[in-house]
Parts: C-alpha cells; structure tokens; sequence
C-alpha cells in the first residue's frame, strides 16, 4: 500500500480563512508574503513551506493538525477544543475516542496508512497517529539533501513546544543566535516560540519523529 493522500492544504488554508472573515490580502500582510504566494498555495500551485505553514496557521489560529482532517472540517481552536474537557487529558482523549472512533488514527498506524504532506524546499511529514481533541503534531518528518523549514532562509516561531529525535542523516538547527549539528540518535526540545530553523547540508536525507505540541 502507498501512503494515503492527504487533500490539498490550500483548501484547508482557504476554508478556515473565509470562515475567519480574513482576506487574501490581509492574511498576506499579516505574515508578511504576498497576496500572489498566498493565493498560489490556496489554488494548489504552490506548496507552503514550513515557516510559512506555521505562520498561516498561527495567524488563523487554526492547529497544524486541522489540516490533515479527513472529511475537510476545520478542526475548533485550541481555546474551542477545551471547552467543557475534563480536567484530565487522558480521560478527555479516551471520552474523545470513544465518543467518535472514526476521526482517530491508530491506535496502530502501518507504514502503508501515514498521511502526507508535501511541503516546499524539499519537506516531508508524514502524520503517525492523532487523539481527537488534542492538538499535537506526531510527525515522522523527512528534510531531502539541501531541505529547509525556511525557503526565504529566515528562522519562525509558533506556539507551543518541540521535541525531535533524528533517526538517520543530519540536520543543522538554528535556534536563537545558536547553531546545532543533530545526528542520528540526538534529540532535541525547546520552545517553538524561540526563533528556529532546519536545514539539511548533507547529501542523503535526514530523517526523525518530531512531537509538537500547540498551545492556544
């Protein structure tokens, strides 16, 4: 089995900005790209890359996660998704599971299952589970030979919190005014609102499972 295809993200992109009352143009300006990027992204001419995937989706207050949603809904804000939760996220998860089994993937996800995304400057991630309700990014994420989060080269910044571990190749990071050389078996964990950066010097592709766990 090949991995299934996940929708465009620019229809994802496009629904949650209408639906927010946002223009193209005042989403543009917002994170600062044009109108034209914005608009090719939407159409599906042009892939986000991730500095400005996650720019968008701050911007939108929308999860990362919402864009791998199967029937096409915009998944409800963290602040939306809380509402009434019990206190405990476990419970909450499992209430959440039982409550609708058909938006869950796992609790076993085959190599065959993963949902795709594609992303710019030779980006992969590959979605390895998901608990309704919580919004956490569970990533197996490849960086092809000459790869970055960032095609302008600038660093980004989102909500939340990041942890990585590289299983094969390198990857360089840049964090703050800070640059690592992550090998295979490192890990990594940090703010995601600190400024940051991946790119990939090597010649083979480097590759690893990345957590990232929004808050609202």
């Amino acid at each position: 089995m090949s991995p299934v295809v996940v929708p465009p993200v620019g229809a994802r992109i496009r629904q949650a900005r209408t639906a927010r009352g946002v223009s193209l143009r005042g989403l543009a300006r917002e994170i600062g790209v044009s109108a034209s990027l914005i608009s090719q992204i939407e159409t599906g001419k042009s892939q986000p890359s991730v500095s400005t995937l996650y720019a968008i989706t701050t911007a939108l207050s929308i999860p990362v996660e919402s864009l791998f949603d199967a029937e096409g809904e915009t998944a409800p804000t963290p602040a939306t998704a809380v509402v009434g939760a019990p206190p405990d996220t476990v419970l909450h998860a499992l209430a959440a599971f039982a409550a609708d089994p058909g938006r869950r993937i796992g609790p076993l996800v085959g190599g065959g299952e993963r949902e795709v995304l594609e992303l710019d400057s030779g980006v992969v991630w590959e979605r390895l589970g998901h608990v309704p309700g919580a919004d956490v990014d569970f990533l197996r994420v490849t960086y092809r030979p000459g790869g970055t989060s960032s095609s302008a080269g600038g660093l980004m910044r989102h909500p939340g919190t990041e942890y990585g571990y590289l299983t094969s190749g390198e990857l360089v990071l840049t964090l703050g005014f800070e640059e690592y050389v992550i090998r295979p078996g490192d890990a990594v964990c940090f703010e995601s609102t600190t400024p940051h950066r991946y790119r990939n010097d090597g010649s083979e592709p480097a590759v690893g499972v990345w957590f990232v766990f929004s808050m609202g």
